[in-house]
Formats: C-alpha cells, sequence, structure tokens
C-alpha cells in the first residue's frame, strides 16, 4: 500500500494534465498494472436524464477485450438506489456470477462473468458517475483493491468533471456555430464584419474622416438620406476606436413611443409605474463602456432632447423612479436624414443639443452622387442574395449595370440591396432580372458616368418629373412586359407588387386602356 501512495501523485497529475478523460484513462491504467490485477478501467457518466449510465473512458490492459463499453439502461427504481449508493460514497464488490441486483443493477452489464469493484464518481457531493475495474479473467480483488480504488474515486472524480466541461464548452461552440451560419444566411453573407463597398472610391473622403474621429471619444453626427448606409458609418467608428471590444447598441429615436422614451433610453426601477414589474436598465446603461448610436435623432421629443444634454454634459443618469445618480461612459454616434439646423432655427431641435452632438460631423453622400461604385455594389448584393436565398452566384451584365447606373436611386443603398434580392428571386438561378425588378421605371433614370446616353435609359436633362407621370410609364411598361394582362401569375398586377383591383383603379385614373398593350401570342 505504501508503494502506491507513491504513485497516487502521478495519478493526480496525469488525472489533472488532461482535459478529455480518455486519453488519461488509457495512462492511469497502465500505471495501475503493476498494483491490482486491471484488466479494464472504465469510466461511466451518469445521465440522470435518460436514466442509464454511458461509458466515457476505458483503458485496457489487453486490448483486444473490451467488457464493458456503451451505455447501460436502468429503472427509475435502479436510478434511485445507484443515486443513493453514490451518495453514501460506498466501494463496492461484486464476485463473478454476482446478479444484477439493486446497485449492480446499474452498473453491471449483464452477463459479466469477472470481478468487479465500482466506486462512485461525484462533484460537489452530488452524483456524476461510476468508476469501474474489471480483474483479469481468473484472477479476484481483495479488500486492500478496494482500498486503493476508494483512494482513486476523487481524481477519477476531477478527470470526469473536466470532460463534462469539455464536452459542455463544445456544444456551446457548436451552437455558436450553428447560430452564426444562421445569422450570416439571413444576412445573406459568408462572413461576420461589415463590408463597406466604396471605401476607396465614392466613400472616400467619409472613410478619411471616420479614421480621423475614431482615435477620439467626441461625439459625431452623420448626415445622410435615408438607406445611404449611415448605421454602417457608426459601427465603422466604434470598431476602429478604443471601444471596439465594448458593446455597440442602436437606437431608433423615431420609432420609440413618446411616453416609453424614458424608460428605453435611461431605463427604471422595479415599481416605477404601473407595468414596471422589474428593474430595467436603458440603452445608456448597457451601452457602458462602448457605443451608442442614436439613429433618427431628430424625431426625438423636446422633452427627451434635455435629459439626453445632461447625460452628455455630466455622464450621470437617474433610472425612472430611481435616486440614486449611475455614472454611464458613453460614446454617442448620432444620425439623422433631416436638417437638423433649419430644425434648430425653427425651434424643434435644441439648440444647446446640436452643438453638443455636432462636433464632428460626416456627411454620407446619396448613392446617386457616387455612381462610380454602383457595378461594385451590385455584385455585392447580387452575391448577398445567391447565399441568403440558396441560388447560384450570378453576377450582373453590362446592361444590367447600365440600368442601375441610369437610375435615380431614392432609396439609395438600401433601394439597391432590395432591387438585387428581387432580381435573384424572379431570376430563379438562371439570371439576375435587374429590369423586372428595376421596373424600368423611365421618369427615374438619368444619364450615368461612363454609360452612353440611351444604354437602357432616355437621356433627360433632369432625372425626376411629375409623380404620375412616374406611375403611368411604369405601368405601361409592365402592361407591356405582359400583353396587357392584369391578373394571374404572368400578370402586370404581380409584377408591380399590387392588387389587381388597385391596378385597374390607377389606371382608370391615368386613362391607360389595357387593350391597347394586348398583341398577338
Amino acid at each position: 500500500m505504501e508503494r502506491f501512495n507513491e504513485i497516487l501523485l502521478d495519478v493526480w497529475r496525469e488525472a489533472c494534465r488532461h482535459v478529455a478523460i480518455g486519453e488519461s484513462t488509457c495512462t492511469i491504467t497502465r500505471m495501475l498494472l503493476a498494483h491490482l490485477p486491471l484488466a479494464q478501467v472504465c469510466v461511466r457518466r451518469l445521465d440522470q436524464m435518460k436514466c442509464g449510465l454511458e461509458t466515457v473512458a476505458v483503458g485496457l490492459s489487453d486490448p483486444g477485450h473490451l467488457l464493458v463499453g456503451g451505455r447501460t439502461e436502468c429503472t427509475a427504481a435502479q436510478l434511485e438506489t445507484l443515486l443513493r449508493w453514490c451518495r453514501e460514497g460506498e466501494v463496492k464488490r461484486f464476485q463473478a456470477g454476482d446478479g444484477p441486483d439493486g446497485a449492480a443493477a446499474g452498473i453491471l452489464p449483464a452477463g459479466m462473468q469477472r470481478d468487479l469493484l465500482a466506486g462512485p464518481l461525484t462533484h460537489e457531493a452530488e452524483p456524476a458517475g461510476v468508476l469501474i475495474f474489471v480483474a483479469q479473467d481468473g484472477l479476484r480483488f481483495e479488500d486492500r483493491h478496494a482500498g486503493m480504488m476508494k483512494a482513486l474515486v476523487e481524481p477519477f472524480s476531477a478527470a470526469l468533471e473536466n470532460d463534462h466541461r469539455l464536452r459542455e464548452m463544445t456544444a456551446l461552440r457548436e451552437a455558436a456555430e450553428a447560430d452564426k451560419q444562421s445569422l450570416l444566411r439571413r444576412l445573406g453573407r459568408r462572413e461576420l464584419g461589415d463590408v463597406i463597398v466604396g471605401a476607396g472610391t465614392g466613400l472616400q473622403s467619409v472613410m478619411e474622416r471616420v479614421e480621423l474621429v475614431s482615435r477620439s471619444d467626441v461625439p459625431v453626427l452623420i448626415l445622410g438620406e435615408t438607406g445611404s448606409g449611415k448605421e454602417l458609418i457608426a459601427r465603422a467608428i466604434h470598431s476602429r476606436s478604443a471601444r471596439a471590444t465594448g458593446p455597440v447598441i442602436r437606437v431608433n429615436c423615431g420609432a420609440i413611443p413618446p411616453e416609453l422614451i424614458d424608460s428605453q433610453l435611461f431605463g427604471h426601477e422595479k415599481g416605477a409605474f404601473t407595468g414596471a414589474v422589474e428593474t430595467r436598465k436603458g440603452w445608456f446603461e448597457r451601452a457602458d463602456r462602448g457605443t451608442l448610436f442614436l439613429d433618427e435623432i431628430g424625431e426625438l421629443p423636446l422633452a427627451a432632447q434635455v435629459r439626453l444634454l445632461r447625460i452628455l454634459q455630466d455622464g450621470w443618469l437617474e433610472r425612472i423612479g430611481g435616486q440614486q445618480p449611475i455614472s454611464v461612459d458613453v460614446r454617442i454616434v448620432a444620425a439623422s436624414h433631416r436638417d437638423l439646423a433649419s430644425m434648430v432655427a425653427e425651434g424643434r431641435f435644441r439648440e444647446d443639443l446640436w452643438y453638443r452632438i455636432a462636433v464632428f460631423p460626416i456627411f454620407l453622400p446619396p448613392l446617386r452622387d457616387r455612381r462610380q461604385d454602383i457595378p461594385r455594389l451590385a455584385r455585392h448584393f447580387a452575391e448577398r442574395a445567391a447565399v441568403r436565398f440558396g441560388l447560384p452566384v450570378l453576377m450582373p451584365t453590362e446592361e444590367d449595370n447600365a440600368l442601375l447606373c441610369a437610375y435615380a436611386w431614392p432609396g439609395n443603398v438600401r433601394e439597391l440591396g432590395t432591387v438585387l434580392d428581387r432580381a435573384a428571386i424572379l431570376g430563379n438561378g438562371r439570371c439576375l432580372e435587374v429590369a423586372k425588378a428595376l421596373g424600368v421605371m423611365r421618369p427615374a433614370l438619368e444619364p450615368c458616368a461612363g454609360v452612353a446616353p440611351g444604354a437602357g435609359a432616355p437621356n433627360s436633362a433632369h432625372p425626376f418629373g411629375p409623380l404620375d407621370e412616374a406611375m403611368r410609364g411604369h405601368i405601361e411598361t409592365a402592361l407591356a412586359q405582359t400583353r396587357g394582362r392584369i391578373e394571374g401569375p404572368h400578370g402586370a398586377a404581380l409584377l408591380l407588387g399590387i392588387n389587381p383591383h388597385t391596378l385597374r383603379a390607377r389606371m382608370r385614373k391615368l386613362g391607360i386602356v389595357w387593350k391597347d398593350f394586348r398583341t398577338a401570342q
């Protein structure tokens, strides 16, 4: 026994050296052969949810004979007996031919004809598994061998716990990877991370200002039309700043009901008002040590602007119903498509808040002012659509790019992405139906740099016309493509995405006669 105590430290070292229990069990088995008549050492994990024991590690003296493996099922009563035995911490000895009664029913596989020793493995005094020693054929375990096993239960319990944590981390990693891939499919991307197309061309001056301001912590105000990519620029500022490891939280100020603005931004205490059943952190607290992106800040009511100004000045807030000030360390990036300077002059936006947030303004150009980026953006969105919808990757043709460049893009980059999604769906893996997706809106088309007049669009000195003219041209184009058909799977209503009755009403209003577009099949 004294010689055995000498190797116990080595057993502990080996049990804790490997995170996975399989390798350490094999090594420990070889260590124990000089002290016990072992044919096999088996570690079995207790599965209380499924009522059974599952073998997770095996060490063999004779690699050709696996005696205990796989999974052993047990009844609820047998499981209860097994749990009680584990909690008692008693090492049990089973002789060859013992029937599967009591705790043995949950430990021994059917038909075992060898001597066995079984010791309970626990974690924080709760049953975790069973350690089994199987004797060599014709040999028997003695009382001193049971004492040795009792000393070995603790290191094997630690090894089983390490293995359990490894399995949990592996499962969490696999779940996170599955969530990542699902998110990428929904976003139509192959990798995470924001892609800024045109950073070296149409957005070069913008990205220069982003690089300049990212190194500081001053508030930034991004001004640009709807759909021009203000959130993308805000995230670029955050990712290049010293706060990149902190949270970046976007708040659409125009989407918060006025009565909930204070609660959403600053949080509330439990019982502060009817329905406040628990304490809630506001967006400022959640963005602590990170960046808070206040999108459409011009939509904030004047009362909320006052409270926002106080936080920006002092760095302190109070939750609704709270009495203790809370310090927050947040960088503000605000954005708006409105002319905030005019709103200040009209009294609809606080002048002091304007000066506070407009320390470093960044003007984001609309897509029509950086048409050189349209072909690259189109390729980017075409690839995204293919990933999102599970279609072959198809790139826009030169004719498609000519149509895209000639369009005025009132919805900016967001509209371009929508058009490419629609084109991919309409093409159904065969091609990109850019013309159909765009609808060839003639009044909204204009010449593009590098595109000859007439290449997919009429040459016009002004890109816009009356709304009725734009609608008439759009409907007439759809009717021409459907040969005057209004309803059905090949009708103009489906192509335009509106109800057939609505389309007929608009046609009557605009004086469009469907028969004028009926041609011979």
